[in-house]
């Protein structure tokens, strides 16, 4: 009987041993598994950092292959923003640029003027008559072109757009562009420039712009001078009714399609940067093809702060404009899209980068930028035409010689001097040329008739004596008697298209502008 239990408490403790061992081989089982899954962790470590390593390592390798190209991979950008020097395509060198009112168009124009200088191309410039625009507000006329300057590669002047005429004088590969500006702060730039000289804003109490948006109708005369600058002037600019009612959609959406399909870029003057990117890319230009300086810049004291109720009231007095800036604002963006804003942001940095660097050389590190009657250079200040407003001016260093290749100093001048005086030395420049491409021509074909001008084609021109009004002179510009208009050399104007009298000495100009280079 006492042996019963003791077999049981043997066979008890034999178990608890057993399931002892059980319990440490389990223990011991899990520890080899912990272990085992920590060798596995350390393993894909090594081999993610290996191949982390790896793919840096041809990236730097990649990328330094890809520097010797003409523009370094970036691997936000799509394929567009990378070209080699073998698929690179040609610069586009037909261009129109509508300039338009109060959007940044002076630096525009400036850069294609650069542009056509440094690709031996010719620009478009108007009759002297037409002083420094194609006869604005008249529309567009191949007959305001200089004769010395056609055919054109290159249109950048004011005028009132006129496709139907524009194709008669351009190649059939012409690029049509312009820019555009927020209606509110384009509206304010305008009734601050043009209180002095447009009719609509004279009249308005303390020249008071809250006053004239409080009822503009008041004040408006669509027949009077200048009253374009009043009122939806991108609408006028583009040859359009600027006075045509903004309920009429059909003409909206006409407008709307018409522009779209003839300018292949509409630039907006609040992303300047940005525009330039896509029109680099539209035109395949290098990034120093669209350097620039800002031009026609305003004083911020002079400037209006607008409050959301008066740009409110701009925008809706403005309507036909509104829907032009809305809808092409938003198209820029989608080009932008389609470029890759990750692209298009990083030239937008090269391009500011190269900019501050070139302004750093012109201006010994000193930008000197001031109201013109504050300008120490002389031949600058005169060039100033415009001392209301608050417009602003560079002041070049008298000593910009210092340092600097002629090259460079002639680059620096250009870069700050005004559209009138660019102007002028462009006509000097290309009737200087054209006139010895044409002696030549004509010494080839009569040795024996001298000083014989054999005029442009296109020209319909009668001789004049050197003392007569309207002769051309050697260097471009045309003389005057006091008292009497300039003849256009090609035909003359008729009384209805007669331009406005100009408001600057045209020899004082000449002189001056002709003088600095």
């Amino acid at each position: 009987m006492n042996a019963l239990p003791a077999i049981a408490n043997k066979q008890v403790t034999a178990e608890q041993d057993v399931e002892a061992e059980d319990r440490e081989t389990g223990l011991a089982a899990s520890g080899l598994r912990r272990s085992q899954m920590k060798h596995n962790k350390m393993i894909k470590k090594l081999f993610l950092l290996l191949t982390t390593i790896v793919t840096v390592s041809f990236v730097v390798f990649q990328r330094s292959l890809l520097s010797r190209t003409v523009y370094s991979f970036d691997f936000s950008c799509p394929s567009i923003c990378f070209h080699t020097i073998f698929d690179r395509k040609p610069k586009h060198t037909n261009v129109v640029f509508l300039k338009t009112h109060k959007t940044a168009s002076s630096t525009m124009q400036n850069i294609m003027f650069r542009f056509a200088e440094r690709h031996n191309l010719t620009v478009a410039l108007p009759v002297e008559s037409c002083g420094h625009r194609f006869c604005y507000p008249n529309s567009f006329n191949p007959d305001f072109v200089h004769p010395h300057t056609k055919p054109p590669n290159i249109v950048a002047s004011h005028m009132r757009f006129n496709k139907k005429e524009l194709q008669r004088l351009m190649p059939n590969d012409t690029i049509y562009i312009t820019i555009m500006r927020e209606p509110s702060s384009m509206f304010e730039s305008s009734f601050s420039y043009n209180l002095n000289g447009c009719a609509t804003f004279k009249r308005v109490p303390n020249h008071s712009l809250e006053a004239f948006l409080a009822d503009p109708r008041r004040y408006y005369r669509p027949d009077e001078k200048d009253s374009m600058f009043a009122r939806n002037f991108l609408v006028f600019d583009l040859g359009r009714d600027n006075d045509h009612p903004a309920t009429d959609a059909g003409f909206i959406q006409d407008l709307l399609a018409e522009v779209e399909q003839t300018f292949s870029l509409v630039m907006i003057a609040d992303y300047f940067d940005e525009s330039l990117v896509v029109l680099r890319h539209l035109l395949s230009w290098d990034l120093d093809d669209i350097l620039y300086f800002k031009l026609n810049m305003r004083k911020e004291d002079s400037k209006q702060t607008l409050t959301p109720v008066l740009a409110s009231k701009i925008r809706a007095w403005n309507s036909l404009d509104t829907y032009l800036y809305d809808y092409f604002n938003a198209s820029l963006w989608r080009q932008i899209l389609a470029l890759g804003p990750g692209c298009v942001a990083k030239e937008v940095r090269e391009l500011r980068q190269a900019q501050e660097s070139l302004m750093r050389s012109c201006f010994n590190g000193q930008v000197q930028l001031r109201s013109s009657t504050q300008i120490k250079n002389k031949s600058l200040r005169l060039l100033q035409l415009r001392r209301t407003a608050g417009i602003m001016g560079y002041d070049l260093p008298l000593n910009i010689s210092h340092g600097l290749s002629s090259h460079a100093q002639e680059l620096c001048l250009k870069l700050v001097i005004s559209e009138v005086c660019y102007t002028g030395w462009l006509l000097h420049s290309q009737s200087r040329h054209y006139l010895q491409r044409h002696q030549l021509r004509g010494t080839q074909q009569s040795p024996t008739v001298k000083k014989v001008v054999s005029l442009h084609p296109e020209a319909k021109h009668t001789q004049r004596s050197p003392d007569t009004p309207g002769h051309m002179s050697q260097t471009g510009f045309t003389s005057k008697k006091k008292g009497h208009d300039v003849e256009m050399q090609n035909q003359q104007l008729k009384p209805k298209l007669r331009p406005r009298s100009l408001k600057y000495n045209a020899d004082q100009i000449k002189k001056h502008c002709i003088s600095l280079f």
